[in-house]
This record gives structure tokens, sequence and C-alpha cells, in this order.
């Protein structure tokens, strides 16, 4: 079980390391990486896709305790049925190491680094972080846990 946690354990330290290198090097302003993509320091005090973003702080606080419970509930099952479930676990993992990398933005600050930046033409979309990506990979590798077949008795096949 524990070599699952050193997943989780790498997308928390990748995402620091890059939320720190975002800060040092981007606060004088974007930098363009391709036609599609700049790297751009934005700060982010809302949930996913910036919901909540324009409130005065009280949103905090409940994005904390949130990212709380889901890392302690994904540790629980883990620990029961991780063994049993590898896909699962490891998609878990991904979940998990995003969800803390942006409680430990949250605890420190009060608001959530985004660097990456990627657009059409004048079309962006949200910025987002590691540990975003992270999430939306675990989250994806979930959803295609859930169509895998499955014995008779619940088991996979």
């Amino acid at each position: 079980m524990w070599r699952y946690l050193l997943i989780a354990l790498g997308i928390v330290g990748i995402d620091q390391a890059t939320k720190y290198e975002a800060v040092r090097h981007l606060a004088s302003g974007p930098v363009r990486v391709t036609g599609f993509l700049n790297l751009a320091l934005v700060y982010n005090r809302g949930a996913a896709f910036g919901m909540l973003a324009r409130q005065d702080g009280w949103q905090t606080g409940i994005f904390i305790a949130i990212a709380v419970i889901i890392a302690t509930a994904i540790l629980v099952y883990l620990f029961r049925a991780g063994r049993r479930e590898p896909l699962m676990a490891v998609a878990l993992m991904l979940v998990l190491g995003g969800a803390i990398g942006n409680l430990i933005d949250r605890l420190r600050m009060g608001r959530v680094v985004d660097f990456i930046d990627f657009h059409i033409g004048h079309w962006h979309w949200y910025t987002f972080n590691v540990a975003d990506s992270a999430i939306t990979i675990g989250a994806l590798l979930l959803a295609l846990d859930a169509f895998r077949p499955r014995g008779r008795h619940g088991d996979k096949t």
C-alpha cells in the first residue's frame, strides 16, 4: 500500500516545485511557450474553473475542509481496497496528490498558484497547475475503472 502513497507524494513534490518556479519567474509577466501555450502567473481563490474566485475569502475555509475530508476518505479507501484495485488506487493517489498540492497553497496563502495557460487564438482555457492536472487524470482513470467489466461477485475480471 505504501508504494501507492509515493505517487501522491511525487505529485505534491512536482506541484509545489513548479509553483515555486512559476512565482519566481512569472511575476514580471506571462511567457509565450508556443502558439497555444503560455506560462502566466495567476492566483486563484476559487475552486475548479475559478468558481467562487470573486468572493471575499469565506470560501477558503470550506475548500480546506473539503480537501481534508476527501484526502481522509481516499486514504481510508486505499488501505481497505487498494491491493485489490490497483487502477483505482493509482487514480486515487493522483487525486490525493493534487488535492494536497492545492491544499498546501490554500493553507499557506489562502489561494492556489496557477500558471499553465492553454489557448486558441484569443480564447483561453482556465489557467491551471500540476495538481489540477493530476486531479483531472485521476478522475478520468476513475471513470475508466467504473466501466471495466466486473465478475459475478463484483470483482474485476
